[in-house]
């Protein structure tokens, strides 16, 4: 299977891009939802987005993302003796809880039951943008830079206390 190795890699990397735009966008639909309850028309269509993005884009390319990694550990069983490799490994799981999350509060939305106001979506959508820097940095590097992590979740961190506690613009609801 080593001789697949290029052509799996290629796949996968194809299929988080894909996964990526679900957890880049799909929180940023739950920020307009939110902050337009009160245009029905509006988050109808918003509802349509946020079910199609997860349904027909998101999940099957987080699918696509596992079954690919999977292969490539099978091609190269080596990686499960690198550290960053575990380390990566545990990232991708925190990843696949936030997608989950996801449809988690797009199912609350679409039954008009979500309590999360828009500055909590955008602080959550803050997540896999920090989760994907330390994935990347951790793969290219081979291995794992605990000051740079420990930096980088600091900022991310003091990101998303900032966002929420930004006062709300007029259009805003809080």
């Amino acid at each position: 299977m080593s001789e697949y190795y290029y052509p799996i890699l290629a796949f996968h990397i194809i299929a988080v891009l894909s996964w990526m735009s679900l957890l880049f966008y799909l929180p940023r639909l739950f920020v307009y939802h939110q902050e337009h309850k009160d245009k029905e028309q509006f988050v109808e269509v918003v509802k349509i987005q946020e079910l199609k993005i997860y349904k027909i884009i998101g999940f099957p390319a987080m699918i696509a993302t596992i079954i690919s990694g999977v292969m490539l550990i099978i091609a190269n069983p080596d990686l499960l003796k690198e550290a960053w490799f575990h380390a990566k490994l545990s990232l991708l799981i925190l990843l696949i809880a936030y997608s989950f999350s996801l449809e988690y509060f797009r199912k609350q939305l679409a039954n008009e039951t979500c309590n999360k106001s828009g500055k909590f979506f955008r602080a959550y959508n803050e997540v896999p943008t920090i989760l994907a820097i330390l994935i990347v940095t951790y793969v290219i590097t081979k291995s794992i830079p605990i000051i740079f992590s420990l930096g980088i979740t600091l900022f991310f961190v003091f990101i998303m206390y900032m966002i929420m506690k930004a006062k709300p613009k007029n259009n805003q609801q809080k």
